[in-house]
């Protein structure tokens, strides 16, 4: 059987606690509303405990045993952050790369739910996190996940359709069905590989190695790889946090050394091998997860951690509609609105109880789901005040680029009949060319809100005058 170990490595960049500020001590720059100062500490306390430390154990094992293979999966934006104060790190990682039997994934740059904004965005957030990891590290990725593993038929093909030929997801018990999650399956709609974590094996390594109320505490390799070896079945996945090795679990607990004698007590025998995860042999089955089921590997093994309950959903749906005013702006503009959909900010919002609650207060820096909606909301609001100044200042490039979302376009009806929408400013003086002569003046007062609302603009024939070149070719 083929064991496939998968470290996942994200550190988001945190919001400033908005909620405790007085209203005249709102930051009134961008690049104030982040908490660049905690940020740099928790960054560089994981990057001693896990990442430079781990990460020379992984490397001491990969030239000690030529069976030894792992997988890694880093968002762009920790990628970033290590190019900037912890660059040895990255070397680590270049080191590991040149091995060759250490693989790199594609995923999100931002570790966000871009999927769920414009598939474009997802594109982009995609390929910059690849573009990133090849610059770099030196490697090109060659499979992919969507954050948390977020996932369904839809967003497998359209990796798919990316270049990526196998994507890896959360084995879902009632997905499954009866079936074994330690076996390669296939999207019944393009036919993509999909590896699937097992994620009782990957618990028993993420949440319960340290707990001493456990019944199989203490866990050590030798046990594990025992049970790895009874375990039925073609490709088992075993996917976690990195930070497990030395933030989530404390060194004390002996994590270091768990990580350590793993590859020994595994290569013990002789059927089981190391592989990576774009080696998955072909498919025999089906793992069919529609939109409206669309799965993850947080909580429930759906949306609920970041998109569960009213708060999240208001926060989520007024971070969407602020992309495409974003997108057209770019720059400073379009970097901090990256910097919100980061998914962890809506992570923080959640209302869970029990040992699922208590996971969420461990990673909130907030002090709570109702002040880390207020902070975010905070943030957004200055990100678009940001935006209505700027576009004061680069109208006619922001007009030019701007298209809006289907439900912020207008609808030209008349007396039941569709006559068109416009979704940009380019669209609207097309498509009232052809409109009866009498509909605009008709209509007048609801396409003059329409106007100023949404593109900001007063008076078309004054924007026409200072914008003469607004119509794209």
């Amino acid at each position: 059987m083929d064991i496939a170990l998968l470290f996942e490595m994200h550190q988001p960049i945190r919001l400033k606690k908005l909620h405790d500020f007085p209203p005249t001590s709102i930051p009134n720059n961008l690049n104030d509303i982040f908490d660049n100062h905690n940020n740099k500490v928790i960054l560089n306390r994981v990057t001693e405990k896990t990442y430079r430390y781990a990460t020379k154990i992984i490397k001491n094992n990969i030239e000690k045993y030529n069976g030894f293979k792992v997988n890694f999966s880093i968002s762009g934006v920790l990628l970033e952050q290590l190019k900037e104060s912890n660059k040895d790190v990255i070397k680590l990682f270049q080191d590991l790369a040149s091995s060759e039997r250490v693989e790199f994934l594609a995923q999100t740059y931002y570790h966000s739910l871009s999927w769920f904004i414009d598939k474009k965005e997802f594109y982009d957030q995609i390929k910059m996190q690849a573009d990133s990891i090849q610059e770099n590290i030196g490697y090109k990725p060659k499979s992919a996940e969507n954050t948390e593993f977020i996932y369904n038929n839809d967003i497998g093909c359209f990796l798919k359709d990316m270049g990526y030929e196998v994507v890896v997801t959360e084995g879902v018990d009632y997905i499954l069905n009866g079936r074994s999650s330690n076996k390669i399956y296939k999207n019944p709609l393009c036919g993509h590989k999909i590896v699937l974590r097992n994620y009782r094996l990957s618990d028993d390594i993420g949440f319960r190695f340290s707990n001493k109320n456990w019944e199989e505490y203490p866990l050590t390799a030798e046990k594990y790889s025992y049970w790895i070896n009874s375990t039925p079945g073609d490709f088992l996945l075993i996917a976690i946090d990195y930070e497990t090795f030395g933030e989530h679990h404390n060194p004390s607990t002996g994590i270091y050394e768990f990580l350590d004698y793993l590859p020994k007590e595994i290569l013990k025998f002789n059927h089981l091998k190391f592989a990576n995860i774009s080696e998955a042999k072909e498919a025999q089955d089906y793992y069919d997860v529609p939109p409206w089921r669309t799965i993850s590997w947080a909580d429930e093994r759906d949306l609920s951690a970041w998109l569960g309950n009213p708060l999240q959903r208001d926060a989520f749906n007024s971070l969407r509609r602020l992309y495409y005013y974003s997108k057209a702006l770019g720059g400073k503009i379009l970097d901090t609105y990256r910097k919100l959909t980061i998914s962890d900010h809506l992570y923080y919002m959640a209302t869970k109880y029990g040992p699922t609650g208590d996971v969420h207060n461990y990673f909130n820096p907030m002090g709570g789901y109702e002040k880390a909606f207020h902070s975010f909301i905070t943030a957004l609001d200055l990100l678009g005040l940001k935006i209505k100044e700027e576009v004061n200042e680069k109208l006619c490039d922001f007009l030019r680029y701007m298209v809006l979302p289907d439900e912020l376009c207008f609808y030209f009806n008349d007396n039941g009949k569709n006559l068109g929408r416009a979704c940009s400013l380019s669209e609207f003086l097309k498509i009232t060319k052809n409109l009866p002569k009498n509909y605009v003046e008709k209509h007048r007062e609801d396409i003059n809100r329409w106007l100023l609302d949404t593109l900001m603009i007063r008076n078309v024939d004054e924007v026409l005058r200072k914008c003469p070149n607004i119509i794209k070719n």
